[in-house]
């Protein structure tokens, strides 16, 4: 399906990669580093970048702490004195990010943003445009690339210009030969572990999948798998293993020995990023987990373009939570 506006903003990720490869964070990074503290926060995708973004900004030596945006707009104690805040939403729109916001400028705390070149909000680090299809990919690793910046910037080696070129040579690469072909479309569900930040990029590729294939599939940390998920799996499903040899303690491959020998079938993405971190090698195989999305959705006669359609597009839905005044 390569006519699709989500195969267009997929194959823009290299390009957009190298563009922020080169940006000056300085200024942001300095409010960041003059912080006591530093919430991360996001919803859905925009999440996933934020708990990548921690880890991240921990490498500077920041205390850097990521919320889920409702969690830390409606049930944290919010803003304290010496915060600085960073709101990941592509859209601007998002009603929970929207309310942190406007209680971190209430309070009088930092405020920074990475949104889309169309929000007009002054403290905004832009990424890309708006995009094109309603699963998200491109302002994804936007964002993270913009993390990555902040947190060079603050003092990380991670995030160096050189490092994220060689992230969007591999992301080109991956668009050239993304190597999924051998994962198979299961009958029920797919079920994705990872550990560490593997972990992480396994609920983001279970999101994708969900959104643009429109399948049940669900991501994992490695252990939690093991810790009661994997209970309900049949040969029905199936199990999708990222970078296992990444994992130090070997309970990846462990876990996928233990789901073959339950007859449920076991695939592997494993494909290390060379020179790459393990944060900044999340990228490439973002993309990889983007194009199985992209292929299953062709497979099963989906469009991937559109994802929230009937009762789950309600405009007065997605409006809740923002709080009176902050729409």
């Amino acid at each position: 399906m390569t006519d699709t506006a989500l195969h267009r903003m997929i194959s823009q990720q290299a390009g957009v990669l190298d563009r922020i490869a080169g940006l000056d964070l300085a200024g942001p990074a300095a409010t960041l580093t003059a912080a006591r503290r530093v919430i991360v926060t996001g919803t859905g995708t925009s999440q996933h970048a934020a708990e990548l973004g921690t880890m991240l900004l921990e490498q500077a030596g920041l205390d850097a702490r990521w919320f889920p945006a409702a969690t830390w707009a409606r049930w944290s104690p919010g803003p304290q004195p010496g915060d600085a805040l960073i709101v990941i939403t592509h859209t601007g729109e998002t009603a929970y990010a929207i309310r942190a916001r406007a209680a971190a400028l209430a309070a009088g705390i930092p405020v920074l943003s990475i949104t889309g070149t169309h929000v007009d909000w002054p403290e905004a680090m832009h990424t890309v445009p708006k995009e094109e299809a309603e699963t998200y990919t491109v302002s994804y690793t936007a964002a993270l690339a913009v993390l990555a910046r902040l947190a060079n910037q603050a003092g990380a080696a991670d995030g160096s210009p050189e490092l994220l070129r060689l992230a969007a040579a591999q992301v080109s690469d991956v668009v050239a030969d993304p190597g999924i072909g051998g994962v198979p479309v299961p009958a029920r569900s797919l079920a994705i572990a990872g550990a560490g930040p593997w972990g992480i990029t396994a609920r983001e590729g279970a999101l994708k999948l969900r959104e643009g294939a429109r399948m049940l599939a669900e991501g994992f940390d490695t252990e939690l798998l093991l810790h009661g998920n994997a209970v309900p799996l049949t040969a029905a499903d199936g199990v999708l293993l990222l970078e296992p040899g990444a994992d130090p303690d070997g309970l990846t491959a462990a876990v996928g020995a233990a789901a073959a020998a339950e007859g449920i079938p076991v695939s592997t993405l494993a494909a290390p990023a060379r020179g790459l971190s393990p944060v900044l090698a999340q990228i490439p195989l973002t993309v990889r987990l983007q194009l199985l999305a992209e292929r299953f959705a062709a497979l099963r006669g989906q469009d991937p373009d559109t994802v929230i359609t009937g009762n789950w597009a309600e405009p007065g839905l997605w409006q809740l939570g923002a709080g009176p005044g902050n729409t």
